[in-house]
């Protein structure tokens, strides 16, 4: 029976045990990145930071691009009395800005994903921090970038720029705020100290997404020593992921004691 369960615990491990390593493997090569970068003069992360950039944001708008394609072929064109005239040209020009094909999209794309990383870079060395400030100075550059570059507006393409930078940045001021408050809800409430312990635990199994269950059943690190195959069933924790659980705690020298 025993070899059994052995057995079981073995290949419910081993998949996430691979899964572990790659990650632990990319987020090394990634800090070390990350790391190397920071340590470049300003202009040259700044221009590898948008650089890079643009280069995923160009992919990202040619894929959407060709997803969009049928929609693009039936855009409508200006008529041939419009052409000297910039007022009727205008929306036109506003549609097929937003809704060109992959090679249209992949240029906005780069344009607004690249210069709003590198403005970021530059804000976040210059000030030494990211902030709603950053974000909003970031993303008014790139609207502004984006309607120069793609000719979407009026006649004026100062205004135009001006006007869509406002836009980018009243849109991202707002995401900021939004992403604050999302963050603060996530934030470890004060009862969260009962189940240190215990996250600890579900972490190193891989089992975090049962930390909810535990809480749900009033599981605290006090229990752990205490938890039974049927205590765990009545928090609706599967088979596999309860003997995993139950043997970490049979092989934890301090919780044997605490029995």
């Amino acid at each position: 029976m025993e070899k059994g369960n052995e057995k079981v615990m073995s290949l419910v491990q081993l998949p996430q045990k691979a899964i572990k390593d790659v990650q632990f493997k990319l987020k090394e090569l990634e800090n070390g990145y990350k790391s190397w970068l920071a340590k470049q003069p300003l202009p040259v992360e700044a221009a590898i930071v948008t650089a890079t950039t643009a280069i995923n944001g160009a992919a990202i708008g040619a894929f959407l691009g060709v997803m969009t394609q049928d929609l693009t072929s039936s855009l409508p064109t200006p008529p041939p009395q419009s052409s000297l005239n910039p007022d009727a040209v205008a929306p036109f020009q506003q549609v097929q800005a937003v809704a060109g094909g992959p090679l249209v999209q992949a240029r906005n794309f780069a344009v607004i994903t690249g210069v709003n990383a590198g403005i970021s870079c530059v804000m976040k060395r210059l000030r030494g921090k990211e902030d709603l400030q950053s974000s909003v100075v970031a993303a008014f550059g790139s609207g502004a970038a984006f309607s120069l570059v793609s000719g979407m507006g009026g006649a004026n393409p100062a205004v135009n720029a001006f006007t869509s930078g406002l836009l980018f940045a009243i849109f991202q001021g707002c995401s900021f705020k939004i992403g604050e408050m999302w963050q603060s809800t996530q934030r470890p409430t004060a009862d969260d100290v009962y189940y240190a312990r215990t996250r600890g635990m579900l972490d190193k199994l891989g089992l975090q997404n049962y930390t909810k269950n535990f809480k749900r059943g009033l599981l605290t690190d006090s229990t752990l020593p205490l938890l039974t195959d049927s205590a765990l069933r009545d928090v609706r924790i599967p088979p596999g992921p309860r003997l995993l659980i139950l043997d970490h705690i049979q092989r934890d020298p301090e919780l044997k004691k605490s029995r």
